[in-house]
């Protein structure tokens, strides 16, 4: 029952969130929008309030769902240096280690450091482990490098040089990563924009 009046791509209904149309000067945003599963970076050229997509690229298998799996990779390997028992065989066991590194991931946005506890994981053996952001960002580090290849190669297709940037617009819930924003902020040596919900935007 809705009237189409046209259909947008997501990095220009972004750049709406933004209000990035209402300043009619020529101007050059690149959207970085990290979700749970995927990764898509688009550099937008605004003109007159009219969006041209310039370049896109992106991994399709990159996103938070893979910070989640190194974590839990790190927490399976510590648990059998420890206790010497290989609980990947346990898939009760396994959802819940799985579901506290999703809420360990998201509690290092905000924290430096945190714990993981869990009574009785695997065969009546009680885990707690401490883990750092800095740990978090080292085993991280290659999948946040390659972000920022992503970034480069799309405005490599663009033929548009990183200083000709005038926004970057964060999209998706991993950008909430204090690691990620620095690096962008580094790269492009100016401020985000992200004072909207990442899962809205």
């Amino acid at each position: 029952g809705l009237k189409v009046l046209r259909i947008i791509n997501e990095p220009t209904a972004a750049s709406l969130a933004y209000g990035l149309d209402k300043d009619c000067d020529e101007k050059n945003v690149l959207i970085f929008d990290l979700g749970g599963g995927t990764f898509d970076v688009s550099l937008l050229t605004l003109d007159d309030g009219m969006f041209e997509v310039k370049a896109t690229a992106g991994n399709t298998h990159l996103g938070g769902e893979d910070f989640d799996n190194i974590l839990l990779n790190y927490f399976i390997d510590d648990f059998e240096n420890k206790y010497k028992q290989d609980l990947t065989h346990n898939p009760k066991s396994m959802r819940r280690l799985k579901t506290a590194c999703e809420k360990i991931k998201i509690s290092l946005s905000t924290k430096t450091f945190d714990e993981i506890i869990l009574d009785n994981l695997y065969e009546n053996i009680d885990y707690q482990k401490i883990i750092s952001r800095a740990k978090f960002e080292k085993l991280c580090e290659d999948y946040f490098l390659n972000c920022l290849d992503i970034v480069t190669t799309v405005l490599e297709d663009a033929k548009i040089s990183k200083n000709d940037i005038h926004d970057i617009v964060l999209v998706g819930g991993s950008t909430r990563i204090p690691k990620i924003q620095s690096l962008l902020k580094n790269y492009f040596n100016k401020n985000l924009c992200n004072s909207i919900n990442p899962d809205e935007a």
